[in-house]
């Protein structure tokens, strides 16, 4: 069972991501404005990744640009869903409890990932998974 949760988190992850948007309106009406940005990183990130990850795609890239198998689906899901969406989730978290501003972890995070993206395809000169996702809902 967890071997099929590793090989396909990231179709709950996408849909996850769209039940999140949809409920945000409900969830966040009364959140100061930079909660809601922290929040939102998190359904982004699942878009994202829905574009990265689906079909396997980023680690398939990785593995054959690096040229040997070193990212593994194990790999893959240990980064986003502890790594990605736990490092959103503590900042959400910080950010409400303590300080706002620990919800710029989450934004760097993005912007990070993002300005990753775009300098890879331009030095590339291709396309990488999730790269149309990190320009349109990562970087300003």
């Amino acid at each position: 069972m967890f071997g099929r949760l590793i090989a396909n988190w990231v179709y709950g992850g996408f849909l996850a991501g769209l039940l999140m948007l949809f409920l945000t309106p409900v969830l966040v009406h009364s959140w100061p404005v930079p909660l809601v940005a922290t929040f939102l990183c998190l359904p982004a990130y699942m878009i994202h990744q829905y574009e990265e990850h689906d079909n396997d795609r980023f680690r398939l890239y990785v593995n054959q640009k690096i040229g040997r198998d070193a990212l593994s689906p194990l790999a893959v899901f240990v980064i986003n869903l502890p790594g990605v969406w736990g490092t959103v989730g503590i900042s959400l978290a910080l950010a409400a409890s303590m300080r706002v501003g620990f919800g710029l972890i989450a934004m760097y995070l993005i912007v990070l990932n993002g300005a990753i993206h775009v300098i890879h395809a331009v030095i590339a000169r291709e396309y990488n998974p999730g790269l149309g996702t990190a320009v349109a809902l990562f970087l300003p």
